[in-house]
């Protein structure tokens, strides 16, 4: 260990990584994953679906472009912990406004750099995910004790945990910069125009900021309700469509949103993603799996129905099992990841359904998928 290297992440199976922190002191848990990302670690940082988890980087250099309000994906960081090769102290940003270090340690959130990362990823991918403690007062028996004790992410509800508490309507779009090299890929982007604008209830299980906006580029109204709001309390706002929104977890426990998805389906046309496609998958009798390590970063490859491949950004480690959604004849898988072949898509042609498991707003990541929103807000607009 070197001298100045005083902090560690000690993994469930007692593996031990030592580090130095850039965070706050203290001790944290988590589950210990990683993210192929090369930018947008504040967007990371901030997504929800990354609750109770402790990410780690692949890219070697983090922190150059400190961060900024504009970027924060909900209220706060809601990794558990970061853990990274090297940061940089100094942000070489116009846009920054406090650098990734005191970021992290006005938030309280534990991190820490000088961390073997290549190590670090190469074992994950070996043993899978696995739950880890990284403390600035590193006790390692004690802390593998603890890993072990940890609950994992089997079984746990937390998108109950990470969904709002009341409804409330958005009305924020994309800033210019989220939209900078968006081009039309062959297909209609921006505002469909003309009133009035259909009406969308986005259901929040741990949702996105930049979902939000990306709805209402496309045209929607928007009024979110939490994730455990009823069949009923979605129709008595009179939408046109209902979102399904990203968020962390285990989808088995979310079974309110598997009645309440099993409820609508077939009345409004409804769009799902990451966490919220496989809510509908549940409840159109598809089944659901942990994954060895998960899917996370923005540069994933998938191929759809017509051959055409998106880079897409992704997040999440659970997964659907393709043959158990078809087998209902109602719900089709479309897409596909080609690095694995796990489904990232299906639709529901008669009862207007269409799913992804990726993540089309892009942030971080690339503009592939955004068609999605205009897609989903034009299939509102004409039942309306």
């Amino acid at each position: 260990m070197s001298q100045n290297r005083n902090a560690a992440l000690v993994l469930a199976d007692g593996r031990v990584f030592w580090g130095r922190s850039i965070g706050a002191e203290g001790t944290t848990v988590g589950e210990v994953v990683f993210t192929t990302a090369m930018s947008g670690y504040q967007e990371v940082l901030s997504d929800p679906s990354f609750k109770d988890q402790i990410v780690t980087m692949t890219c070697v250099e983090i922190g150059n472009v400190g961060t900024n309000p504009e970027d924060m994906e909900s209220d706060g960081i809601q990794a558990a912990g970061l853990l990274v090769r090297s940061s940089r102290p100094i942000a070489s940003s116009w846009r920054s406004t406090e650098s990734l270090q005191d970021h992290l340690q006005s938030a309280g959130v534990v991190a820490l750099e000088d961390v073997d990362t290549r190590a670090l990823v190469l074992h994950i991918r070996t043993t899978g995910a696995q739950m880890g403690v990284i403390s600035t007062q590193p006790k390692v028996e004690a802390m593998a004790e603890a890993a072990r004790s940890a609950p994992g992410m089997a079984g746990r509800d937390l998108a109950r945990e990470a969904m709002c508490r009341s409804g409330f309507k958005w009305t924020e779009g994309p800033s210019p910069l989220q939209t900078v090299g968006q081009r039309e890929q062959g297909l209609e982007l921006g505002p469909i125009g003309g009133p009035p604008p259909p009406r969308v209830v986005a259901l929040d299980f741990g949702m996105k900021r930049s979902m939000l906006r990306r709805l209402v580029e496309a045209g929607a109204s928007v009024e979110v309700l939490p994730g455990s709001a009823s069949a009923e309390d979605v129709l008595s706002l009179k939408p046109d469509g209902v979102f399904w929104s990203n968020g962390p977890g285990d989808p088995e426990p979310v079974s309110y949103g598997i009645e309440t998805a099993r409820k609508l389906r077939g009345r409004l046309p409804m769009l799902g993603i990451c966490l919220g496609h496989q809510v509908l998958a549940l409840a159109y009798g598809g089944k659901s799996f942990k994954m060895k390590f998960g899917h996370r970063g923005s540069n994933h490859p998938v191929q759809d129905e017509q051959g055409r491949v998106r880079i897409t950004s992704q997040n999440h480690g659970f997964a659907i099992d393709p043959d158990a959604l078809a087998k209902g004849g109602v719900a089709r898988p479309t897409e596909f990841n080609l690095n694995d072949q796990t489904l990232e898509g299906f639709v529901a042609v008669e009862d207007q359904l269409m799913a992804v498991q990726y993540h089309p707003e892009a942030s971080p990541g690339p503009h592939d998928a955004t068609d999605h929103f205009r897609r989903f807000v034009r299939m509102c607009a004409e039942t309306a």
